[in-house]
């Protein structure tokens, strides 16, 4: 089934982290992915006493049901080395399951679509890059990112 993914980081290398997260989803057997967003530099939302993040989108297949994935996934976090943190607070890596095939759930260890999904910029402008005609809820992507905050979201760049 079709999943889409959420991350980002703001610590360290935050390129080199996302890369790795991708990387790791696809060697651990998460996801064959198949639509991968460029990097965007996004300001902190949530907690802005922080760093800029590194933000991208990825979405593929998956074979997993909801809670093996994100058992998948929160290992992943742990291994690459994110510690426990304050609430939108810097992170080493954050990988979020944004969609999982139609799976609709709300409780509090996995909501689907993400529920926060439509209201950051930060997520809307990557994946609308790579499936503008995404519909979740009802919405397409592209619909979805024009109604969204997307200020100071812009393609990566080191200067």
């Amino acid at each position: 089934m079709r999943v889409g993914f959420g991350l980002g980081s703001n610590l360290g290398d935050k390129p080199a982290n996302i890369r790795e997260a991708l990387r790791l989803i696809e060697a651990r057997g998460l996801a064959r992915l198949d639509r991968i967003s460029r990097l965007y530099r996004t300001p902190p939302w949530g907690d802005l006493d922080q760093g800029d993040f590194a933000n991208a989108c990825a979405i593929g297949d998956t074979a997993l049901a909801p809670y093996e994935l994100l058992a998948a996934v929160k290992k992943i976090e742990a291994d690459m080395g994110r510690a426990p943190t304050r609430r939108w607070g810097p992170r080493l890596i954050d990988v979020d399951i944004l969609f999982l095939g139609d799976h609709a759930m709300d409780d509090p260890e996995l909501t689907l679509p993400h529920k926060e999904l439509f209201r950051r910029g930060f997520v809307l402008a990557p994946l609308a890059e790579i499936a503008p005609e995404l519909e979740l809820d009802g919405v397409t992507m592209r619909a979805a990112l024009a109604g969204a905050d997307a200020s100071g979201v812009r393609p990566w760049s080191d200067e």
